[in-house]
């Protein structure tokens, strides 16, 4: 099975910077994909996990700031990471510039309706807590990080 998703054709989530690629419905299961733009001095995603995924992340522009278990690391444009299953990870833009990454998740579950949940809670049309609620559907659990919290920008 051949996947192309042109760049107009992409759906885009403009509160959240996310591009929606390829979901697990139009990969036969192999994959998920998306690209976001992180804004600088906002975060991308709290620490979290996801128990059954591995999920790559490739850093088209920018500068990343990545947590992974309890390592903080800078990526750059060009550099790849990969998170295992059951890695506690979270990511924001490093530095006052724009970060834009792709990210490939394996063996997930689909994952777009989380996206577009996440959407409406940064538009505010969704609470928060039902974001939360829909961990095990999405296989995006939330975790403490006392490496994240106390982090430096």
């Amino acid at each position: 099975m051949t996947v192309l998703i042109r760049a107009d054709e992409a759906e885009v989530l403009s509160a959240s910077g996310v591009t929606l690629l390829a979901d697990m419905t139009d990969t036969d299961g192999h994959l998920t994909s998306h690209r976001s733009i992180f804004q600088p001095g906002k975060e991308g995603a709290p620490p979290h996990l996801h128990r059954e995924a591995a999920e790559l992340f490739f850093v088209l522009k920018g500068s990343l700031r990545a947590l992974t278990g309890d390592k903080l690391n800078v990526l750059e444009q060009g550099d790849f990471l990969l998170v295992p299953p059951n890695t506690p990870h979270a990511f924001e833009a490093a530095g006052d510039e724009q970060a834009e990454v792709l990210f490939v998740l394996t063996q997930a579950k689909p994952r777009f309706g989380y996206y577009r949940l996440l959407e409406g809670a940064y538009r505010g049309d969704t609470d928060w807590a039902e974001v939360a609620r829909t961990s095990d559907l999405y296989d995006n659990h939330y975790v403490e990080s006392p490496a994240w919290q106390t982090r430096q920008s």
